[in-house]
């Protein structure tokens, strides 16, 4: 049983663009560089707190500080022309609409939904989209709470920053409840569900315990594992600390457990420092106390953790505190992907370097890996085939499982930065999957396997028989 907390008194206070010139530490910078903020600010989502500017950030060393650069706008995060734009805008006060269509325009050119996330992975009912569900792969499905779609902070270099901006065309989150858990009920091969944003540990604990107290009784017992994507233990670690909130979700993870699933906090670290102060310490033993298991990943970012060494010491700490290192992500091709962009042959290095640094417990990191249209591609080495150097890769998890876990091979390139990037060896003209993925994000193509499953929704009853059984549960 966890201990009760107290209600120390530290309360969270989101800072925004508007106060940005105000901030101190700020006002320490020149004019030129608060321009360009509020300039690159006024495209894409800016949000800090208290705690990250306090006990993260080394204001000794801005701008190279890599909280600083996770966290704050830096002007090559736009392109020169877009940057000039948008300064002028900013410099000469212009009207909140005049501001807001230049930034659209600017948004809509940074390939804010990467990947087919809203137009392939999202399962359906009756013939029309579930919002807020994706299910690519068939023992997952992703869920978007309504209330858990922000951040405590945001990452400059997040896939999801399109969630943020207040653009509807963009954002994507749930409606009710009561589809979601009525999907569940009819898909046995589900086993997994990973709640996810934004971030659902800015929900009141009571909307969370809406979300997957049902799954906790009979009808879903296919769901063995509940997992909750969240990177407040970095960016807001009072969340499981301090107050009623957090004793109300650790109470929460007691119930998981004692219903015979796992609940399974899948944490974003992408520095050290993360892992370094007493509270987010104590938010990581009070998670384990409670029956949470703690598994680790983050993608490499060039300015904040572009190194061997940051990622060694990273998975280090992380074993010491009792957590699992799960995934070095490649980030994605969306928001400002030149300014983090690490290619793919410096990124295998990088993972190599660092692999070799740590004991067999930090190995159950994969890496690198992009959350790509075809499934999570794994870069797994370099070899040399009839005198050619090339890159070795497989699937992870595919759209088709048959995919998974099958080598293959592009050309090496010391640029590409991405698996659209990537040309097959050996004279090939496309990779193994790729008919088969064709054929199934066509309209009406592989029912059976895009997760678009219109057919096998048609099992799931009307909107009415839903909330019947919602009330008989």
């Amino acid at each position: 049983m966890i201990e009760s907390s107290s209600q120390s008194g530290v309360r969270y206070r989101a800072i925004l663009r508007h106060e940005l010139p105000s901030l101190p530490q700020i006002q320490a910078l020149d004019a030129d560089e608060r321009l360009a903020m509020m300039a690159v600010s006024a495209v894409l989502p800016f949000r800090v707190n208290q705690y990250v500017i306090e006990e993260l950030i080394d204001w000794d060393d801005i701008p190279d500080d890599p909280i600083y650069q996770l966290t704050f706008p830096q002007h090559d995060m736009l392109s020169p022309e877009d940057l000039s734009v948008m300064q002028d805008l900013v410099r000469r006060d212009a009207p909140q609409d005049e501001l807001q269509t230049a930034a659209r325009k600017i948004r809509f050119r940074m390939n804010p939904q990467p990947d087919g996330q809203k137009e392939y992975n999202v399962p359906c009912y009756q013939g029309e989209p579930i919002q807020g569900m994706q299910h690519k792969y068939d023992d997952t499905v992703l869920y978007f709470p309504r209330q858990g779609q922000t951040c405590h902070a945001f990452c400059t270099y997040c896939f999801r920053w399109a969630q943020f901006i207040g653009e509807k065309d963009l954002r994507f989150r749930s409606g009710e409840t009561d589809l979601f858990h009525a999907y569940l009920s009819e898909h046995p091969e589900v086993s997994d569900v990973l709640f996810t944003g934004g971030d659902p540990m800015v929900m009141r604990s009571k909307h969370l315990r809406a979300c997957i107290e049902p799954l906790l009784s009979p009808g879903f017992e296919h769901v063995r594992q509940i997992r909750i994507g969240t990177k407040a233990i970095s960016w807001w670690p009072h969340r499981f600390v301090h107050g009623e909130e957090a004793d109300s979700f650790l109470r929460l993870l007691e119930e998981i457990r004692a219903a015979g699933k796992l609940p399974a906090i899948m944490a974003h670290f992408s520095h050290p420092v993360e892992l370094s102060t007493p509270v987010a310490q104590e938010a990581i033993r009070r998670i384990q106390d409670a029956g949470g298991v703690i598994r680790t990943q983050a993608p490499l970012i060039r300015h904040v953790n572009d190194s061997a060494s940051i990622w060694a010491e990273m998975w280090t700490r992380q074993v010491a505190l009792g957590c699992i290192p799960y995934y070095m992500f490649v980030a994605r091709d969306t928001g400002p992907k030149e300014y983090f962009r690490v290619p793919l042959a410096r990124a295998l290095r990088i993972y190599q370097r660092a692999a070799r640094r740590v004991s067999g417990l930090a190995r159950t990191v994969r890496g690198p890996v992009m959350s790509a249209l075809p499934g999570k591609a794994h870069l797994t080495g370099t070899v040399e085939i009839q005198g050619r150097k090339l890159f070795s890769l497989q699937l992870l998890r595919g759209r088709n499982p048959a995919w998974e876990r099958r080598p293959f091979f592009s050309k090496y390139d010391e640029e590409s930065a991405w698996l659209t990037d990537l040309e097959p060896a050996f004279g090939e003209r496309e990779f193994f999957y790729r008919k088969e993925l064709l054929k199934m994000l066509a309209p009406g193509g592989g029912k059976d396997r895009l997760p678009v499953r219109a057919e096998r929704d048609n099992t799931i009853r009307n909107s009415h028989e839903l909330q019947e059984q919602q009330k008989n549960r």
